[in-house]
């Protein structure tokens, strides 16, 4: 018997089954969408991440507290930030800019914004973080000295608050604290995890008197003299740090130094081990899928041993019947992966917990891969099981 006539067998039975098929169908269908989907966060993630750390530029360097609650541990503190800009101890150091930052609640003649950071700094902050001022102008360093609650807005914040309004010279309640806006910075562009648009800087004085108090500072933002100063500064960093913060040789030291490159490093480790997380429950989804192939085909055989045996009797020989049901098993897999793509694609189209999903078009292809292989694999008992009944068995079936 040709290939055609199998295939058209196959699709009668199919057809006969509608219900069954579809369920197993839907199956697969699932399985793969959510293999495409949950790699497709997992990649944005990624992106996301790479995208905000690239931001800052080549030549950053962020200073953050390690060590955890350890009694000896020092936190880092603006006299610590002030050392690290003086060109004597760090040649190698442009620009040191000390950072405290805290969530607020940012109110506007009744209308009520989360900002989910108000960040507390000194001028060269802009330009380390390559922030550029869209409307209106940055804060000074008499603006520091003086303690004035100014802020500059992100695009973001300043669209939740004003809407189309024009928001320099506003006056905004930030924790029940008068602040006047006066700046908008340009967009970075929203990158999911960490949407460097959705935030407000002021005068690390006046954060500090009115919210955060004065002590520690949660980092040190430093800026290199050029990209190929990096290990040079950080070089200055870590030993000005280690001498202010006293510790010894044997010690473990209680601030971290990370590039930009060693940021992106340790976190892109992180949504790989999450991606890995995510498309293995999306595999389970597919594996689901396989035993439910088997289920249908074991009922499907078990109902057909008749015409099974009719088949046989006329002439039917063992690799007909077994590559008929196998076609069968095939053929829902295939037609459940090709709308498994579709959904999958079709979601990545929207923002998913604030991610943008991005298509691996590998996923694609191994989803759909996969679930061909699962219709072979997870239909060939039954199949097997329908070719080897013996016609006469199969005839006096009831």
């Amino acid at each position: 018997m040709k290939f055609g006539e199998v295939l058209r067998f196959a699709l009668r039975g199919l057809a006969a089954n509608k219900l069954r098929s579809g369920l197993t169908t839907l199956g697969i269908m699932i399985g793969v969408a959510a293999v495409i989907l949950l790699v497709a966060v997992g990649s944005g993630a990624s992106a996301s991440i790479e995208q905000s750390i690239a931001g800052l530029g080549t030549n950053v360097l962020t200073v953050s507290r390690a060590g955890g609650q350890n009694a000896n541990a020092r936190p880092l503190t603006v006299e610590d930030a002030k050392a690290l800009a003086d060109p004597l101890g760090a040649p190698d150091v442009k620009a040191s800019s000390p950072v405290v930052s805290t969530p607020v609640t940012a109110v506007y003649q009744g209308t009520s914004y989360q900002v989910p950071q108000l960040i507390g700094t000194n001028p060269e902050y802009f330009t380390t973080s390559n922030s550029a001022v869209a409307n209106g102008s940055l804060f000074t360093s008499d603006d520091v000295t003086s303690g004035r609650k100014v802020m500059v807005l992100g695009p973001t914040t300043a669209q939740e608050l004003f809407g189309s309004a024009d928001p320099i010279g506003k006056q905004v309640l930030a924790d029940n604290i008068q602040f006047t806006v006066i700046g908008v910075l340009q967009s970075k562009g929203s990158s999911g995890l960490n949407n460097a648009d959705d935030t407000a800087i002021a005068p690390l004085t006046a954060v500090q008197n009115s919210l955060t108090g004065y002590g520690q500072v949660n980092q040190i933002l430093v800026q290199a003299t050029s990209s190929d100063s990096m290990s040079a500064a950080q070089a200055e960093i870590t030993a000005i740090l280690t001498a202010r913060h006293r510790i010894a040789a044997n010690q473990t030291a209680d601030f971290r130094v990370l590039s930009q490159e060693q940021l992106l490093a340790t976190r892109t480790t992180a949504t790989d081990t999450f991606t890995v997380l995510l498309a293995s429950v999306a595999a389970i989804s597919l594996l689901v899928g396989g035993i439910g192939v088997t289920n249908i085909m074991l009922v499907t055989v078990t109902e057909r041993i008749r015409e099974i045996g009719i088949r046989k009797a006329i002439g039917a020989t063992r690799g007909v019947i077994l590559g008929q049901f196998l076609t069968e098993a095939t053929l829902l897999s295939l037609f459940g992966g090709a709308l498994g793509v579709a959904a999958g694609v079709i979601g990545s189209q929207f923002t998913i917990a604030g991610i943008t999903p991005v298509v691996v078009p590998g996923s694609i292809f191994l989803a759909f891969g996969v679930s061909a292989l699962i219709g072979l694999f997870f239909g060939s008992y039954p199949a097997g099981r329908a070719a080897s009944l013996r016609p006469i068995e199969a005839l006096r079936h009831d």
